[in-house]
């Protein structure tokens, strides 16, 4: 709390449904230079949280892009689609051996 009054005290109210992100990453830090108000999805997303780190990944862990077209959520996750369409394909292949 001192890092907010700090900052209402020497630079002016913090606006209404914002927080402040520490852009220092200091969480003990009241430097009001060092602060900023940001959405709380925006504050997530600069993070070190898990939340914040998968945020900001922009490709698969095979190297496929997470855009409109190749990514889909599930679970509240995002997926790749063709990594899941290879899974999908190797998963029938040795079905189909299996079968012989």
């Amino acid at each position: 709390m001192a890092h907010r009054f700090a900052y209402e005290t020497l630079v002016g109210p913090i606006p209404e449904h914002l927080q402040l992100d520490h852009l220092c990453r200091v969480r003990h830090c009241v430097n009001p230079d060092h602060l900023e108000p940001v959405s709380s999805r925006e504050n997530t997303r600069r993070g070190r949280s898990q939340a914040g780190i998968n945020g900001r990944k922009t490709h698969c862990q095979k190297g496929h892009p997470f855009d409109s077209a190749n990514t889909y959520v599930w679970k509240g996750s995002r997926a790749c689609r063709t990594c899941r369409s290879e899974y999908a394909r190797l998963r029938r292949e040795r079905r189909a051996g299996g079968d012989r």
